[in-house]
């Protein structure tokens, strides 16, 4: 893989749909907790798969778990599962599509603990403020963090499912915590 194609990470290639969200989502940070609990609902999913196969399927997310609105999904029942389980739209594995209807309910009790799921985030972080990392190769970029690996650890003893490190890692990154677009990217350069 390249690391820059077209002035951007490599990572994104050359595929629509990929370079639209690298342009206007990937690292770009989400403040909205309904932003942040569909990141989440899509990385969990995204667990053993790729990305990109994840974002083909986004708008079937979001019509099989309401739109992301956390307090609907939270009130999905066994019924819910049954019928998911035969919607085209996701990825039908039993475990992660009631992993979200689960990971909804202890979202909101995060929201109740720190006000949002943002200042949950932050607490994780020097400061209490995003990173911004400097890197000039796709090679550079880790895999986790301190800060993903603690709020990995805190989320899985809260019973949170399919939110290892990595995974994690992938949300900060998604939701604008973590900055790793490279050095030369050209969504440095716009801003």
């Amino acid at each position: 893989m390249q690391d820059l194609v077209n002035g951007r990470c490599g990572w994104c290639g050359t595929d629509e749909l990929y370079v639209k969200y690298h342009d206007q989502e990937w690292g770009k940070l989400v403040t909205d907790d309904k932003k942040l609990f569909e990141f989440l609902v899509l990385e969990s999913a995204q667990a053993g798969l790729s990305w990109i196969t994840i974002l083909r399927k986004r708008e079937g997310y979001r019509k099989a778990f309401c739109d992301f609105e956390v307090e609907r999904v939270a009130r999905m029942t066994d019924e819910d599962v049954e019928r998911l389980m035969l919607f085209e739209g996701i990825v039908k594995n039993r475990l992660k599509i009631k992993s979200t209807i689960t990971n909804a309910r202890l979202f909101i009790d995060i929201q109740k603990e720190f006000g949002s799921f943002y200042d949950y985030t932050l607490s994780f972080f020097p400061n209490k403020k995003p990173i911004d990392n400097i890197v000039r190769s796709l090679g550079e970029i880790p895999a986790s963090s301190p800060e993903s690996d603690a709020m990995s650890k805190d989320m899985k003893k809260r019973g949170f499912k399919f939110f290892g490190t990595t995974i994690c890692y992938a949300h900060l990154q998604a939701a604008g915590f973590i900055n790793d677009h490279l050095a030369d990217c050209i969504c440095r350069r716009d801003k």
